[in-house]
């Protein structure tokens, strides 16, 4: 069976939920009303792994609508700025050496957390469209010294699309390495594993540049033998994988939960890379976020659980100014801060204290 069957077989309407998860008349009602705004997609797969008895199934929390929560007006859909980062159609470049390109606004599964539910699902004119273009632009910005290919999620384009990204990218010496951010290993891993044709890609283009798999990891109810057979596939042929966690009320707002989870990660060779304070996203900030203090001990305490190499997740916010880790609470019960990347460059490293209120999720947008 081609992944594209599989994906053709996703469930994307309250219908289709009514007998696998029993859904009460109001609870069928709500859905329906939730996706007529923001799209439902889940792979048969990642259904499979909800358990219908349990209301409070953090698989389901991540894949299904809650009720008329997403419909609140509470939060902004562009949580980062990436409006103003745009520099060509489909073309991020905030921080120096970065370049982002939206490649598709399609994912396997449409994540009921995601920061892009602007632009997930939809037509979308954030979409690239011009990959000669995107090219060029790296050419002429000879400090980027890499490439994230994200969206959407960059491995549902097409195996040969991929090839194509690929050709042109490691054709430039300018970059260290090429990464694609993907949830395909944790929500859709016949992905990977159903297509020889894309492990033969990645193999070819991984002798050439060093390719890295961003991946997205969010409780140990993810980590099945399916999802470990595609990182090991990843890693046989010499791709790094490394994960980001969000940090989500409900789901993995619970120490032991949340170190279990990297615990786990880590004995399959993912490098850790970031545990994400989930975002103020219209539809998901009432529902997900957890208050940066408590965000803090509960990060804290799951790190406290970790080797010495699992330790290397940083807590960490994708604030419109940059990415800022929080790096703990100090003597007066104020929270210390970071900037690991900045948009503007001299903000990288600084450091800063600031007082947190007890129901605080985020930053303002001026520090």
């Amino acid at each position: 069976m081609k992944w594209q069957d599989y994906i053709r077989e996703n469930v994307t309407t309250a219908e289709e939920l009514r007998e696998p998860l029993r859904l009460t008349q109001e609870e069928y009602e709500a859905i329906r009303e939730e996706i007529a705004l923001f799209p439902m997609s889940v792979t048969r797969y990642y259904l499979s792994l909800i358990d219908p008895e349990d209301p409070d199934d953090p698989i389901r929390k991540m894949a299904i609508p809650a009720g008329g929560v997403e419909l609140t007006d509470d939060g902004i859909l562009d949580t980062s700025g990436e409006a103003s980062n745009t520099k060509l159609q489909g073309l991020q470049h905030k921080y120096q050496q970065t370049v982002m390109v939206l490649t598709t606004p399609e994912c396997a599964m449409f994540c009921r957390h995601c920061f892009r539910r602007r632009l997930v699902g939809k037509a979308s004119k954030e979409i690239v469209v011009d990959m000669d273009a995107v090219v060029d632009y790296i050419r002429a910005h000879p400090q980027v010294s890499n490439v994230l290919l994200s969206g959407g999620d960059s491995l549902m384009l097409t195996t040969a699309r991929i090839g194509q990204w690929l050709s042109k990218l490691s054709e430039l010496e300018q970059l260290d390495f090429i990464r694609f951010g993907t949830r395909t290993p944790v929500t859709f891993p016949q992905r990977i594993l159903s297509d020889p044709e894309l492990m033969e890609t990645l193999a070819v283009y991984q002798k050439k540049k060093q390719i890295y798999v961003v991946t997205h990891f969010n409780h140990p109810k993810e980590i099945t033998d399916e999802s470990r057979a595609a990182v090991k596939a990843l890693q046989q042929i010499g791709i790094i994988v490394k994960n980001q966690t969000v940090l989500m009320r409900g789901v993995n707002d619970n120490p032991v939960v949340l170190g279990n989870l990297l615990k786990q990660i880590s004995a399959l060779g993912i490098v850790q890379h970031y545990i994400f304070q989930c975002r103020p996203v219209k539809g998901v900030k009432s529902r997900f976020q957890v208050p940066l203090s408590e965000a803090n001990d509960i990060v804290q305490a799951a790190l406290a659980m970790q080797n010495g190499l699992a330790k290397s997740a940083d807590f960490t916010m994708s604030h419109v100014t940059g990415k800022i880790r929080i790096l703990g609470k100090t003597g007066d019960g104020n929270l210390l801060f970071q900037y690991k990347q900045a948009k503007d460059p001299r903000n990288i490293g600084k450091l800063f204290t600031l007082p947190v209120d007890p129901t605080q999720t985020w930053l303002p947008e001026k520090i």
